[in-house]
């Protein structure tokens, strides 16, 4: 069986309000309530974010998902709807640009808990698969 990454948890400060706007942005459902205390985002068949209310500091996570030109474009349009800022670097200014330095389309967000969300549609963490061990 290949691994695969099921689920993870998200804290949030407001699971609900966290869970809702992410699934909206996404445009993945979502649900006020699933196993145990979290407000689950379905993100696709196989993962699901788990967002749990915490009370006191957390640490800021990166998520990052691949996305399809057409999802990016929805996921853009959604950001823009609700003045959602956004960039095109992880940490840096708000410059409402998207980054295409790596073949493709990415741009990164951070909201509600200062989490750094990024989409993009192709990815620069995998090698190319017919390139030789060591060539990334």
């Amino acid at each position: 069986m290949t691994i695969e990454l099921d689920h993870a948890i998200v804290p949030a400060r407001d699971s609900k309000a966290a869970a809702e706007l992410l699934a909206t942005i996404l445009g993945v459902p979502w649900a006020e309530s699933g196993m145990g205390p979290f407000c689950p985002v379905y993100v696709n068949p196989g993962l699901t974010l788990d967002f749990d209310q915490v009370e006191g500091a957390f640490p800021i996570q990166h998520y990052c998902f691949r996305v399809s030109e057409a999802e990016f474009d929805g996921i853009l349009a959604r950001l823009r709807v609700r003045g959602i800022a956004y960039r095109s670097t992880p940490h840096g200014p708000v410059d409402s640009q998207v980054n295409t330095q790596h073949g493709g389309r990415i741009l990164y967000w951070s909201e509600p808990d200062g989490h750094v969300w990024e989409v993009l549609t192709i990815s620069y963490a995998r090698q190319p698969q017919n390139a030789p061990p060591g060539d990334g």
